[in-house]
């Protein structure tokens, strides 16, 4: 098994990047938040693998962000990155045999759990801060 991807963000990563909110009003209400993406959601110019690195490997990039995505840049939140899921959203464990599973940082000796553990990992970590 591959090991988590980056273990200072318990493995929830499986790329870190940084897009802008979008500049819509002066005081947007998710100002200076941060959320990260579910591999499931597409983003313009990225590659969605849905947790697959052959997926990934075999299409193009996205031409389109999907609506939820920009949702929150429009309302000021900064994007962090896509998180780790399981394999095509095939099950509810949070296991990724190729990116590795996400550390759960209130069990670390137990699985995330849900096909978007790395998306559940990261919004943890940031609660318990």
């Amino acid at each position: 098994m591959t090991m988590a991807v980056n273990t200072g963000n318990y493995g929830a990563f499986m790329e870190e990047f940084v897009l802008p909110p979008s500049p819509t009003s002066s005081s947007p209400p998710l100002s200076s938040l941060t959320f990260a993406v579910k591999d499931i959601f597409d983003m313009e110019g990225y590659v969605t693998g849905f947790g697959n690195p052959d997926w990934l490997r075999t299409h193009s990039a996205a031409t389109s962000t999907a609506p939820t995505v920009l949702a929150m840049l429009n309302a000021g939140a900064i994007c962090v990155g896509r998180t780790v899921m399981d394999e095509m959203a095939y099950s509810i464990n949070g296991e990724n045999v190729h990116y590795g599973t996400p550390i759960n940082p209130c069990a670390p000796d137990r699985v995330p759990g849900g096909s978007s553990s790395g998306s559940a990992v990261h919004a943890k970590k940031n609660l318990n801060k």
